[in-house]
């Protein structure tokens, strides 16, 4: 039995303190990692990597690099949960594979070293960070670099994608924290159903619609 890194946290301490979030871009080829500590409304960067692959290693070698990888990074930074983006269905067999099998050793890491993990798909990762689930991947980067208030864009793109993750698992988690146990929390939920479907200005504007963000947040001015 593999001991784990560190204990998991207490629920009530992720909620109260300021929460670090890693972010996974899984690739095989380039895997994209972006820490973030919260709170989602002032989020701060607190790194970011791109581990590298060659096409010429054996397939187990390159995934183990991305597996020990990810595990470094969460035993050096102790984040309070990992969020990956999910493999959608792909018309290249190959990449969507290779995809996979690196969101899986993603998966195995985060579980080892008892870590929770949230998949968000790339249409609530766009709807999350740039207001519109078809947003591109420029406009995303765009939004991530004002939001962790950067110099520039992080690159490459496998980064800014990894940064985008976290900060969509911040934005969510601070509001499930916010409505649970109250009657907010099936506005929420409605909020997010509508925004998804009308897509006119990100799920957050529906929430601030519905006076469940503070001081007008997420209203367009």
């Amino acid at each position: 039995m593999h001991e784990r890194l560190f204990a998991r946290r207490p629920l009530g301490a992720i909620v109260s303190t300021p929460v670090v979030v890693l972010g996974i871009d899984p690739g095989l080829t380039r895997c994209g990692l972006g820490l973030v500590r919260g709170p989602a409304a002032e989020p701060v960067l607190v790194h970011q990597a791109c581990v590298r692959t060659r096409a010429d290693q054996p397939l187990e070698q390159r995934l183990l690099a991305v597996h020990d990888a990810i595990g470094e990074a969460i035993a050096a930074h102790r984040p309070d949960a990992v969020a990956v983006e999910r493999v959608l269905f792909s018309s290249n067999v190959r990449t969507a594979m290779a995809t996979g099998q690196a969101a899986g050793v993603a998966l195995l890491a985060a579980a080892r070293a008892g870590v929770p993990v949230t998949s968000y798909s790339p249409s609530d990762v766009k709807l999350t960070v740039a207001g519109a689930g078809d947003a591109d991947k420029d406009a995303v980067a765009r939004l991530v670099t004002a939001q962790l208030r950067l110099a520039e864009v992080p690159r490459p793109a496998d980064v800014a994608d990894a940064l985008a993750v976290a900060l969509t698992h911040l934005a969510r988690a601070r509001l499930a924290a916010a409505a649970a146990g109250t009657p907010a929390a099936t506005r929420v939920q409605e909020a997010v159903a509508a925004a998804e479907r009308g897509g006119r200005g990100g799920w957050e504007r529906h929430l601030a619609d519905r006076g469940l963000l503070p001081d007008g947040a997420g209203r367009r001015r």
